[in-house]
């Protein structure tokens, strides 16, 4: 099934090569008028609070809707904001640009090996440009950009974004973001996008004025009040900036930020099957939910796999020892390990350490399904000095750890920076100003009163104003003396996986994971070719005694000492794959 053709009912879309059609839904506006050109033209008011209006209008044009004769806006479907959120919109036709890899169709699931990155702090579009031929020569095969929709100032982690259809305008033009993922296709690299559905930035949301049915008044979530995707013209916009990526800018797929905050999973199916619908089958493209609740039912079929938060929870109680905030629900982490590796989620229905229920049964999907990752933007990024693992464990656990991130049958994700151990922070970065920087600063800093070595006020003044330009200098990834030494074992790692795990994913399934030490785990996969995968994990300092069966062939043993038949080393991971014919009939 070819792809469909798309007729987008909000923002300006250009028609021909001279008239534009603008559309504002804006039900509590009494009149709109579009300001171009210097002067203003009334948009016809028409049913269910639509304003629209259709012109000549040159490419490149800007424009403002000005609401009532009072307040002038951009367009909330604005595709680029070239002043910035507070400026103009301006008027695009981004089908014109002429696509060099235009017959790409993307990569199957199973091959996914994705690094998060963050644009700004690689130097823009132009920046991740000339880190793709290095990323696609180690084995990476994806790379995930955090938000890049308009958000207030020059920096920010993109989750404050209000104006979602347009790419940020200093990271660079909508064409240099062409650009960028036309050369990752030529080198082979999927590209895909985080993108925040749940809430609106708190500097340059208009909405309230003229669109408050955008919202509920019912509910709230920790942005304030929830978006209302019972509306169909609210669910559209949503769908509608979906399909633009997809479509226009050619992503491979795209990460839903918190979808527990939007607590609509018709919402979710709808937007899914717009995408399957729209995309058709010529192209793979790839849904990934981040989702507390851990909803089993939106894996099984709307969506291809979801941040498996549980799995990194787990794995950093077990390397650091960390047991406070949210690492309370995640003690006695060996058993929790073993259920993740065998069954997926930690939560499937249990109650948390906080007092809270949540999840459903995952046994039965595929590991692919789940995304594991030892670091990324949120686990970093949100403790208070941004400190990453290779300042909080010894590095021969975060090998181990890391030998069975990348040579599991589940989905890895590598944070910018991992493969070279970068000892870097990723701090909290923003640019507000005024009282809602002097608020983001205290809150910021408030939100870690609770914990044991910030319960001093003079403590919790060492966290990093997050509106500091030195906060964002000092989040960039540098290489340091081992970096060379961790690439190297990066590339083994994926040129192992590229070799005998990818191939072997189709028709995966968990056989289980047991408990045999302190902090070792054995699990076992039944792979697609009816082989056996097994990682035998142990992160304690003692040995631990352990069987590998004769029709096992060793694969990767991650430490240097000598192997030893039966005995699994401290911090090590040893990584062995069965023969078809040896393989266990699955349960």
């Amino acid at each position: 099934m070819a792809a469909l053709p798309l007729r987008f009912s909000h923002g300006a879309l250009v028609e021909d090569g001279q008239r534009t059609r603008f559309a504002l839904w804006a039900p509590d506006a009494r009149s709109v008028e579009l300001e171009l050109d210097g002067a203003s033209f009334a948009m016809a008011p028409e049913a269910d609070g639509w304003f629209r209006l259709n012109r000549r209008c040159p490419l490149g044009a800007l424009y403002r809707y000005r609401i009532d004769g009072e307040l002038s806006v951009p367009d909330p479907a604005s595709r680029f904001q070239p002043q910035g959120v507070h400026g103009p919109s301006q008027v695009l036709a981004p089908q014109r640009y002429h696509w060099r890899n235009a017959h790409w169709r993307g990569r199957p699931w199973r091959e996914a090996v994705i690094q998060e990155l963050h644009v700004g702090l690689l130097g823009g579009y132009a920046g991740v440009m000339r880190e793709l031929p290095r990323l696609a020569e180690l084995g990476i095969t994806a790379i995930e950009l955090m938000p890049i929709n308009q958000f207030p100032g020059e920096r920010n982690w993109g989750y404050d974004g209000v104006l979602p259809f347009a790419p940020q305008n200093s990271y660079g033009t909508p064409d240099e973001l062409m650009a960028l993922i036309d050369q990752a296709h030529g080198l082979g690299l999927m590209v895909l996008l985080d993108v925040v559905y749940n809430h609106f930035g708190p500097d340059g949301n208009y909405l309230h004025r003229y669109a408050g049915r955008f919202f509920r008044e019912d509910r709230q979530t920790p942005w304030g009040a929830a978006i209302d995707f019972r509306r169909s013209e609210v669910r559209d916009f949503f769908i509608e900036n979906a399909l633009m990526w997809l479509s226009d800018y050619r992503f491979d797929g795209l990460r839903l930020d918190a979808v527990h905050a939007i607590d609509d999973p018709d919402f979710l199916r709808a937007l899914s099957g717009a995408v399957r619908q729209h995309i058709g089958e010529q192209r793979h493209c790839w849904l990934v939910l981040e989702n507390e609740a851990n909803q089993a039912q939106l894996l099984e079929s709307a969506f291809d796999g979801q941040w498996n938060d549980d799995g990194h929870n787990t794995l950093h109680v077990m390397l650091t020892g960390e047991k406070e905030g949210y690492y309370a629900d995640f003690q006695q982490p060996t058993a929790r390990l073993a259920r993740c590796l065998g069954e997926g989620f930690v939560y499937q229905g249990e109650t948390s350490h906080h007092g809270t229920p949540r999840g459903e049964s995952s046994a039965h999907l595929a590991p692919s399904a789940f995304v594991l990752f030892l670091q990324n933007h949120d686990q970093t990024g949100n403790r208070a000095l941004g400190e990453r693992l290779p300042a909080l464990c010894p590095p021969q656990a975060l090998r181990a750890a890391t030998t069975l991130l990348l040579l599991s049958p589940m989905i890895p994700l590598l944070f910018m920076g991992d493969e070279w151990a970068s000892e870097q922070p990723f701090l909290f970065f923003t640019d507000h100003h005024d009282e809602l920087a002097d608020a983001v600063r205290e809150g910021r800093r408030a939100e870690f009163k609770g914990f044991a070595a910030f319960a001093d006020p003079g403590q919790r003044a060492r966290i990093p104003d997050p509106n500091a330009l030195q906060t964002f200098l000092d989040s960039r990834p540098r290489r340091n003396a081992h970096s060379g030494q961790w690439e190297d074992f990066h590339r083994q790692l994926l040129e192992l996986r590229r070799q005998h795990i990818v191939p072997r994913l189709d028709g995966a399934r968990a056989l289980g994971a047991d408990v045999i030490g302190e902090q070792a785990v054995s699990a076992r996969w039944r792979l697609g070719d009816g082989s056996e995968l097994r990682i035998d994990l142990n992160l304690g300092p003692d040995p631990v005694q352990t069987h590998l069966p004769d029709s096992h062939q060793p694969l990767f043993n991650c430490t240097e000492a000598v192997h030893q038949p039966g005995t699994l080393h401290p911090s090590s991971a040893v990584v062995s794959l069965s023969p078809t014919s040896a393989a266990e009939p699955a349960p």
